[in-house]
């Protein structure tokens, strides 16, 4: 081999190398270093929606928007969630709108919050975590059970429009459907009564979701769930360990449950305990 060879061989050598060399060099990025932080960057940066196919109003609010956020990358990305279109809702969905006055400056904080008549509104990590476990479709049909504050079903209403709640404490619902109405969340139907009995008008239900512990699923939410569906429920006694369960109901009707992480929650209330 002559010089000539030799030469052209090192100066090839060299052009592949010094490409490595500076990629090497640059500084890592914070989706680079964590995965669930490509999630985020690519909803902020696409603004994901939900459905090609399916298009619904959805309202948007920018106030306390950087705190909203703040508690999706720390209390929902940083906890595992990592369904983009839960995130998506997470982040429209401004939680502050349903804490009475005296708890919205902690409306951001990733912890339950009073909302009066011995009833709370859930931590934002378990809202998103019972709306990916529920894996919900655009176009799907989802029943929940103790609307509360109204936030849960706000965030649902994010990833279908057709969203039943119902609740037994009279002014809680009623302040819900006013907010609902308010706010624009036009989709939403309430109803005020004992959830544990259902809908059975709307019924059957893709999805079921229950905001409150019950000592078992109860029969009628599984009567009305339809083939395919799936319920996310809190499970056990006031006084019990409480578990967080996913029933899914196969095509065929056969029933599966999964146990999911202790959890503790407000007990289901039922007429006839009032």
């Amino acid at each position: 081999m002559n010089r000539f060879s030799l030469f052209f061989i090192a100066l090839l050598f060299l052009f592949m190398l010094n490409p490595l060399q500076s990629h090497s060099s640059n500084h890592n990025s914070a989706s680079d270093l964590n995965p669930a932080f490509t999630i985020y960057d690519n909803i902020q940066s696409n603004n994901i929606n939900v459905s090609d196919s399916l298009v619904w109003d959805r309202p948007r609010f920018n106030e306390r928007e950087q705190e909203r956020e703040y508690l999706v990358q720390t209390g929902i990305i940083g906890q595992g969630i990592t369904d983009p279109n839960v995130i998506d809702a997470m982040l429209q969905v401004p939680r502050h709108k349903f804490i009475p006055e005296e708890y919205q400056r902690q409306a951001y904080l990733n912890i339950p919050l009073p909302i009066g008549h011995d009833q709370t509104v859930s931590q934002p990590y378990i809202v998103a975590l019972m709306a990916e476990m529920l894996e919900i479709k655009p176009g799907d049909k989802v029943l929940e059970i103790g609307t509360g504050s109204g936030y849960h079903a706000a965030v649902l209403s994010e990833l279908t429009p057709y969203i039943y709640t119902i609740e037994i404490v009279e002014p809680l619902g009623l302040r819900a459907a006013k907010l609902y109405d308010d706010l624009g969340y036009h989709t939403i139907e309430t109803r005020i009564g004992d959830g544990y009995n259902g809908w059975e008008e709307h019924a059957p239900f893709d999805k079921i979701i229950v905001t409150a512990a019950a000592d078992n699923i109860p029969q009628p939410l599984i009567d009305q769930l339809g083939p395919g569906g799936i319920i996310a429920i809190p499970v056990g006694g006031q006084d019990q360990t409480q578990v967080l369960t996913r029933l899914i109901k196969d095509k065929e009707g056969n029933l599966r449950t999964e146990r999911v992480l202790p959890v503790r929650f407000v007990p289901l209330t039922r007429n006839n305990e009032q």
